[in-house]
């Protein structure tokens, strides 16, 4: 191999070797000495946004595969505790199997990374195999350690002490929402435990409900996929049946050729309810192999588990932006105009109150029907005409309880009311906005409705922010804030969007759940976002306008 037009630098004890302007995406690290991990790791990380780490062992030490799950999964929880959290890491072991290198699945990589001295005719033929498999550049930059690192510790780290019988067929099942370190562990444990078939049952919707922010868990088309296509990248060799499951059984409940069922300290129950379940379909019981918990090497703020989960992962996400917001063409670039929603008792007047202390301006759009609802308003008189005089007080305004109860009991008259009062609420809403841009006082403006998207006002506004809580603790504030009953309440809650709904159309998501603390920060996050965005509009249009100037 030849390395060209190369520029080194020192970093702890390796050399680190990268070719002048070119910055790299994708890097293979060969680790022959564990106790380097945490240096190569910090070393690389700079360069890649991803690296597969290949552990370097002899192919006759390789078997029984179960002898270096230890290995494997301590890999992982270290990495976790070690690399930046933008740094994707996957352990390959398809190599494993006593077929070496040629073993793994052929990749993009652009970076090769040794931890160890090798003697030039090893290094050489390592590097033209590895070439060769995967589509390393002519030119592949390669991380040489110091002097210390020159012998390999790899094999002491060999378990015999574990479970060490491999299985033909081996199933797992979980959600598997965002692949985090944990699933990573217990997928690759299920993965070394196989000879031949690995059945993964990923759970949908109906099993979610009652998981922590259920609204945020991806469908369950993508969780499918991102299990797939990471035990390819792992181990290209072996038959994988990934498949969605509406109930904690799946295939494990009528498939007569499953031989081991893999599970975690807090779902070992489950594996003996289904060893239950098997017997009773006269099928044989599955050998159960349990692996420990990953602890989180930091819960920060919030409600957060102990452990490493999809659960804090979700509760990461809350604040921050979902999806980018679209184009909109038909408004103007000031001010910008967040549309806040979310259902009854969601807490949007509590992000109101913490928007207008950041100097956001709010429109209410609540207050704003109830001012369009006023005697000698044309939204008022369409309301009478409807609903007849039935509905007013003895003053002849609209007594909105009464109203309440007409339309909150019969669907087909809430959406008479809301065919009235939606297009006369928009535009004075839109009327609001265009004297506050003639004032140039505010750079965002916060339209608050609780219909914002039954309505479709998506195109009014740049982004769409939403609140949401639990169905049961919303009833619970509508309870002791509206002073109504239980009953009332879910209809309430029931003549609304569902969180589900809410959040497919939300750029930034918050939950008021918590504590005021936790919300907080939520929005913290959300708003410094939205201030980095503002300034770079604000520095294009200057750049623009200077453009202009000049020309």
């Amino acid at each position: 191999m030849r390395i060209s037009s190369v520029k080194s630098c020192n970093t702890t004890k390796f050399r680190i070797f990268i070719r002048v302007n070119e910055m790299s995406s994708t890097g293979l690290l060969i680790v022959s000495n564990i106790k380097q991990i945490a240096k190569s790791l910090r070393a690389i990380e700079k360069y890649v946004g991803r690296v597969y780490v290949q552990l370097n062992i002899p192919e006759d030490k390789c078997q029984p595969m179960p002898t270096w799950g230890h290995l494997i999964s301590q890999l992982y929880v270290d990495s976790n505790q070690i690399c930046d959290k933008n740094l994707k890491l996957n352990i390959l072991v398809g190599s494993l199997r006593q077929q070496g290198f040629k073993a793994l699945e052929s990749r993009q990589v652009d970076m090769l990374f040794f931890d160890i001295t090798s003697t030039p005719e090893l290094c050489q033929n390592l590097v033209s195999c590895l070439v060769q498999q995967f589509s390393i550049p002519n030119e592949p930059i390669i991380l040489e350690p110091g002097s210390q690192a020159s012998t390999t510790d790899i094999l002491s780290y060999q378990n015999f002490k574990d479970d060490i019988r491999v299985f033909d067929t081996v199933v797992v099942g979980g959600t598997f929402d965002r692949i985090h370190v944990g699933h990573k562990i217990f997928l690759t444990q299920a993965v070394i435990r196989c000879c031949r078939r690995l059945v993964v049952g990923v759970t949908t919707s109906r099993m979610n409900k009652s998981k922590t922010l259920s609204e945020l868990i991806l469908p369950v088309e993508s969780r499918v996929e991102e299990v797939r296509e990471f035990l390819k990248e792992i181990d290209a060799s072996l038959q994988y049946e990934v498949v969605p499951i509406d109930d904690p059984f799946g295939p494990t409940q009528s498939d007569p050729k499953m031989d081991m069922i893999v599970v975690s300290a807090e779902t070992r129950k489950g594996g003996h309810k289904v060893n239950e379940l098997r017997i009773k379909n006269s099928l044989r019981p599955l050998e159960i192999y349990c692996i420990d918990l990953v602890e989180a090497s930091q819960t920060g703020a919030g409600p957060k588990e102990k452990k490493v989960s999809s659960s804090n992962t979700r509760i990461d996400l809350l604040g921050t932006r979902l999806r980018q917001p679209e184009p909109r063409p038909n408004l103007c670039n000031e001010p910008y105009i967040i549309g806040l929603t979310g259902g009854i008792a969601s807490g949007k007047s509590i992000m109101c109150g913490r928007l207008l202390k950041k100097g956001a301006f709010v429109l209410d759009c609540d207050k704003i029907a109830h001012e369009i609802y006023e005697p000698g308003q044309v939204c008022y008189q369409k309301v009478v005409n409807h609903f007849d005089n039935g509905i007013l007080n003895a003053d002849g305004r609209i007594d909105r309880q009464k109203l309440g109860q007409i339309v909150f009991s019969d669907p087909e008259e809430l959406e008479n009311l809301n065919a009235i009062v939606w297009p006369e609420l928009l535009v004075e809403v839109k009327e609001r906005i265009r004297k506050l841009r003639n004032q140039h006082i505010y750079d965002v403006v916060v339209i608050e409705a609780a219909i914002l998207l039954k309505a479709n006002w998506e195109n009014e506004c740049h982004e769409i922010w939403s609140t949401i809580v639990t169905p049961e603790l919303a009833v619970q504030r509508i309870i002791q804030r509206n002073g109504l009953s239980e009953e009332e309440a879910r209809k309430r809650l029931a003549s609304q969007m569902e969180n589900h709904e809410v959040v497919a159309r939300s750029h930034i998501v918050f939950s008021t759940q918590w504590s005021e603390e936790f919300t907080a920060d939520q929005l913290n996050k959300a708003w410094s976002i939205l201030m980095k965005d503002i300034e770079k509009r604000k520095s294009k249009q200057s750049s623009n306008a200077k453009d202009a100037t000049y020309k």
